[in-house]
């Protein structure tokens, strides 16, 4: 019980409540829709780029808890960086939540985002820390859509997250 109190610590809870650049962004020049089929977790993420640079981004939608303050703090994480270091800091989140990066042992770009290495202990939450950012990364990419079903674990109807 005490992984699952530190998994919603008080930062993650506090960017649940008062999600940062939520809403559509007008300005936007690329955007795409993820779904987490897994719990229902379902989000825009919008993108403004301007040479190789995500000038702003925002993101709308429905999560859990850990899906919503993952979507705020990934804006945060993501907004002035160049298309290089967002991919650094994408592939460092996935590979953290998947509990293939030790953030205590090695060099990362993380910062404020390895409150979400409690993920790893929760596959269940894997996919709904994921959620934005692999919506994120599909709009960098061209795509409109992506789900994470081909993420985590599978689950059965009694393990689906409340």
């Amino acid at each position: 019980m005490s992984s699952l109190l530190e998994l919603y610590n008080e930062q993650i809870r506090e960017h649940e409540k008062k999600p940062r650049n939520f809403g559509r962004l007008a300005t936007a020049n690329r955007s795409a829709e993820g779904h987490n089929t897994t719990c229902g977790d379902h989000f825009f993420v919008y993108l403004y780029v301007e040479e190789g640079v995500i000038k702003d981004i925002s993101f709308e939608g429905e999560g859990c808890a850990i899906a919503k303050a993952s979507a705020s703090m990934m804006t945060r994480s993501v907004k002035g960086k160049s298309r290089s270091e967002v991919e650094t800091i994408f592939n460092e989140f996935h590979r953290m939540v998947l509990g293939e990066l030790d953030t205590q042992v090695t060099p990362h770009h993380l910062g404020h985002l390895t409150v979400f290495s409690g993920v790893r202990k929760f596959p269940v939450r894997v996919k709904c820390a994921s959620l934005s950012w692999h919506t994120m990364h599909a709009a960098l990419e061209g795509e409109e859509t992506t789900s994470t079903e081909d993420l985590g674990p599978a689950l059965t109807a009694g393990e689906l997250p409340v």
